[in-house]
């Protein structure tokens, strides 16, 4: 088996980077430098869910799992990407119907592909499509547990009952927001990979997530 190719489903992360309205914003400090300490060493602050992440069930339910206690395999796994682009607008509630035909089971990703990724930093990016509590349900009910979006919240930005959310930690899933270039997915059967680093206690982190083209041989 070899990787053929890998396509970056990754926000890059800077002081810049676009966060959820009342989130921290990300802050750089050099704490070393080669001229004064011969190395570079950055000192970084920001959210836990910065950028693109994942949020465990921790992030809405304090008895939920946290990032470090979610074992590799809810982060990786086949990808079936939902393109709903042209079929839900903007602010829209996405329901089932939207991918009744898709070929999903145990152990894949959903990637809903709302091509509102083009938006990201900019006002709109917050207007984006959003999850149904019943398109959550009929995600879970045929296996996934591991959700992503091309967009900042499965949820309306603004929602503070944040359904889908609830939906999907009660099952104890993954969800995976702030994804791009799902576009550049034109093979079947990825590989996606949304690892993130295992903070102690966390309710999310940030991820490199990636779909990987494999060629078995």
């Amino acid at each position: 088996m070899r990787v053929v190719r890998i396509v970056d489903l990754s926000h890059p992360v800077s002081p810049s980077t676009q966060v959820y309205p009342g989130d921290p914003t990300p802050v750089f400090t050099p704490h070393a430098t080669i001229g004064g300490d011969g190395y570079n060493l950055l000192h970084v602050a920001m959210g836990s869910q910065t950028g693109t992440h994942v949020d465990a069930p921790r992030h809405i339910r304090d008895d939920g799992n946290s990032v470090d206690r979610l074992p590799p395999t809810a982060f990786v796994g086949r990808g079936v990407v939902l393109d709903v682009r042209g079929r839900v607008g903007r602010g829209e509630l996405i329901g089932p119907d939207a991918w009744d035909e898709a070929d999903l089971g145990s152990g894949d990703i959903a990637l809903v592909h709302t091509g509102w990724s083009e938006h990201f930093g900019t006002d709109e990016y917050f207007h984006h499509p959003a999850l149904s509590v019943d398109a959550c349900r009929w995600l879970l009910d045929r296996g996934v547990r591991t959700v992503g979006i091309d967009a900042p919240s499965i949820d309306p930005t603004g929602d503070e009952e944040l359904p889908a959310h609830h939906v999907i930690a009660d099952a104890g899933g993954v969800i995976c927001e702030n994804l791009t270039n799902l576009a550049s997915i034109d093979f079947p059967d990825p590989l996606v990979s949304l690892l993130p680093i295992p903070f102690v206690g966390a309710d999310g982190a940030p991820v490199r997530a990636v779909a990987m083209n494999l060629e078995l041989f």
